[in-house]
């Protein structure tokens, strides 16, 4: 895909986002690879809502400001998340409010943060994983990223909010549509005792999919 087709899909599918209050203010960061090794960024405190194609932020494969403004200081984290997941092409974070309210709660499964709800959040979302709270825009949060090995494509940072990588840019926005709107279900149904997936359907769905799930991800 061309760079003028990409700068126009992360403005269009930002402002989607912003304008559906999925990240609000200045939150949030796109990225998405280029041909030549390098990706295309967000700026840093720049509202998804109102990006400008021309002032994207163009780093090259050594993650050097090509041209643009100043990238999100959460380039490690898409840094990390590019370097452990080989096809991801395209990573979004978002301020998203019941994915950041379920990273703070204390029963969570840091290896599968939401227990199997619906088949669609399997498809795009897999299993979630938490990573502990780190300040952003901290390189350290760089290597728990990459102590995950590449098996998660979607993560929650916790009291932050999730991070989606994706084999498109258009593949992971709809991913952490599905991460938000799961999210928003567990908190509903939190405590009430609602049926899940059961690990007979888990599996089904992996096998006709084809879908490759972390160890452990959903065993429980």
């Amino acid at each position: 895909m061309n760079d003028t087709k990409l700068r126009e899909d992360i403005c269009r599918l930002g402002r989607s986002l912003f304008e559906r209050g999925l990240t609000p203010g200045s939150s949030g960061n796109i990225s998405v690879r280029c041909e030549d090794g390098g990706w295309l960024v967000t700026p840093t405190n720049a509202s998804l809502g109102f990006l400008d194609p021309a002032r994207l932020s163009r780093l090259d494969a050594t993650g050097s400001l090509v041209s643009g403004d100043k990238p999100t200081k959460e380039v490690p984290l898409h840094t990390a998340l590019y370097d452990t997941r080989s096809s991801a092409q395209a990573i979004v974070h978002l301020h998203s409010t019941h994915s950041v309210a379920v990273s703070m709660l204390p029963e969570v499964n840091p290896r599968a943060v939401l227990p199997p709800m619906t088949p669609y959040y399997l498809m795009k979302c897999g299993a979630t994983a938490l990573v502990p709270y780190y300040r952003p825009g901290d390189p350290a949060v760089a290597d728990a990223i990459k102590g995950l090995a590449g098996k998660y494509s979607s993560v929650l940072l916790a009291n932050h909010g999730p991070v989606v990588a994706g084999d498109s840019l258009e593949a992971a926005v709809f991913a952490v549509e599905e991460l938000e709107e799961t999210a928003k279900l567990y908190l509903l149904l939190r405590g009430l005792n609602p049926r899940h997936l059961s690990p007979e359907q888990v599996k089904d769905l992996v096998k006709v999919f084809g879908m490759t799930l972390p160890e452990h991800g959903h065993d429980h």
